[in-house]
């Protein structure tokens, strides 16, 4: 009986203590990168380019809400001439799944000439995103397009990678399963400082590019 109650104790400790660490990451990059975030257009220095983070696409094509929202974003501040030219990046990994080829087509599709835009097809998370953009693309200052709960850490990654970059919201809805990615968020931001911490390079460090980008 009392090896059980020290097993209950001891889990009990760690479950706090993992609570206690997950919290503490997220404020630390709250507070890194709360200056550099920016949720009114008129006040945020213009950039040479807006870095675009993918998300979920339908299978036909069409945007999901979170996705369709920081590209319409991405659009107003290229509109409101805070920014020249489109940086796409995201999930490509399977032919049958093309986040990029959906957000460029979104793009053209509203204007935006193709001259405009670069695209990473190989940006499988957030921390390979903002490094393969620095480092493979060359993009010295940008704007970071994103949701609030997803932007300190974006941000945190490339600060710590020597990128010049800043970030605006994308939020313009309420999303169903925004709950679920902030708690998910939460553990990402411990991915995120390991990658940091021990200089992680992406899977692939190639430029990938489809046909009709040739």
């Amino acid at each position: 009986m009392k090896k059980l109650k020290k097993f209950i104790l001891f889990s009990v400790i760690g479950i706090v203590l993992i609570i206690f660490t997950i919290l503490g990451i997220e404020a630390i990059f709250l507070r890194h990168t709360s200056e550099d975030i920016y949720s009114d257009i008129s006040k945020i220095p213009p950039r040479e380019t807006v870095i675009i983070l993918g998300a979920s696409v339908h299978s036909d094509g069409k945007l999901s809400p979170i996705l369709q929202d920081r590209v319409d974003t991405a659009i107003k501040l290229y509109r409101s001439n805070k920014v020249k030219n489109f940086h796409v990046t995201g999930d490509h990994r399977t032919e049958d799944y093309n986040e990029i080829a959906a957000m460029v087509s979104y793009l053209r599709e509203r204007g935006i000439p193709q001259n405009r835009i670069t695209s990473d097809h190989a940006g499988l998370d957030t921390y390979d995103s903002m490094y393969r953009a620095g480092k493979l693309f060359n993009i010295e200052n940008a704007t970071v397009v994103t949701q609030k709960f997803h932007l300190p850490r974006a941000l945190f990654i490339s600060d710590q990678l020597g990128f010049n970059y800043f970030g605006f919201t994308a939020d313009q809805r309420a999303y169903q399963t925004e709950y679920r990615l902030k708690q998910r968020e939460k553990l990402a931001n411990v991915k995120a400082l390991w990658e940091v911490l021990t200089n992680k390079e992406p899977s692939t460090m190639e430029y990938r590019l489809d046909s009709s980008e040739d």
